[in-house]
């Protein structure tokens, strides 16, 4: 089965790609020194950026994932499937 994702792989890429200069923007921050509360605020905004990628990638799993498995009328892998997702909202929740 393909990734739910796989229609959105090319954004989900780039966004990916964003946090990852943001997180080299807080390694150069903490190298140079800058305020505490700077540094903070940019720590927080790059996980706001991940928890956007991992929300994006939830709605992917549900649309195709669950969808997929609910489509082929087997109970037990869409059970399987929606535990999955439900802990993974846990996860974020609790992050």
């Amino acid at each position: 089965m393909t990734p739910g994702y796989q229609d959105d792989k090319a954004a989900v890429l780039a966004r990916l790609r964003r946090v990852e200069g943001q997180v080299r923007g807080l390694q150069r921050m903490v190298e140079d020194d800058t305020y505490c509360i700077d540094v903070l605020t940019q720590v927080s905004a790059a996980t706001k950026a991940l928890q956007s990628v991992a929300v994006q990638l939830l709605d992917d799993h549900l649309r195709h994932c669950v969808t997929h498995a609910a489509q082929a009328d087997d109970r037990a892998e869409t059970d399987r499937i929606i535990t999955e997702a439900s802990r993974a909202i846990e996860r974020l929740v609790k992050s």
